[in-house]
């Protein structure tokens, strides 16, 4: 796996990611060779992520690219247990005509299956757009502890953008957010998707 070196973004400038390139591509599951590692991390709304938090973002990037390419709404998702990926989905709605069939919902099936408990208690979800009220509710359920997002979902988003569900203190459960990793790629990845149909 990839150097632990974490990235602090409170007010600073980013610090130059050392866990780049030192990856070990064989631990993160298939297609890596697609995967463009920036060397500058970015602000993360005051929180803290790693070199790590990065490739397996790029990872979910790649999952909603397979969304985009089957005229899904681009937004992919991949679950992590013990650094290595055990689940990967892309939205999936439009292609088998189910509301349910959200990226987040789809990982969090595979990943249940992968490791034989509903409970995903050791586990890091990363999802290109943050999660909607539903997802949100699935994630809370699934029991994972950290999620990791890219960029805002500013219609739907319940993870601090119109309610927070995954930090909701009256909940016995919570998941530590952690917004913003590579933000620009998932919102670009959704805009190019949208002006399509304008």
């Amino acid at each position: 796996m990839c150097e632990d070196e974490r990235v602090d973004t409170r007010g600073q400038k980013p610090e130059e990611c050392q866990g780049v390139g030192v990856c070990d591509k064989s631990s993160v599951g298939e297609n890596t060779s697609d995967i463009v590692m920036p060397m500058m991390a970015r602000e993360a709304s005051s929180l803290i992520y790693n070199a790590s938090d990065l490739l397996m973002m790029s990872e979910a990037l790649h999952e909603a690219r397979r969304a985009y390419a089957l005229d899904e709404v681009p937004i992919g998702c991949i679950i992590t247990h013990g650094g290595k990926i055990i689940a990967r989905a892309a939205n999936e709605r439009t292609t088998r005509g189910n509301a349910l069939y959200h990226a987040e919902i789809l990982a969090i099936d595979q990943a249940c299956k992968a490791i034989g408990d509903w409970r995903l208690e050791d586990c890091r979800l990363y999802v290109t757009i943050e999660p909607c009220p539903m997802c949100a509710g699935a994630i809370i359920q699934a029991r994972i502890p950290v999620v990791v997002y890219g960029a805002k979902n500013p219609k739907a988003g319940c993870a601090g953008s119109i309610l927070n569900i995954l930090e909701e203190p009256r909940f016995n459960h919570q998941a530590k957010v952690i917004p913003g990793v590579l933000e620009d790629e998932c919102a670009g990845l959704m805009r190019e998707f949208f002006q399509r149909f304008r």
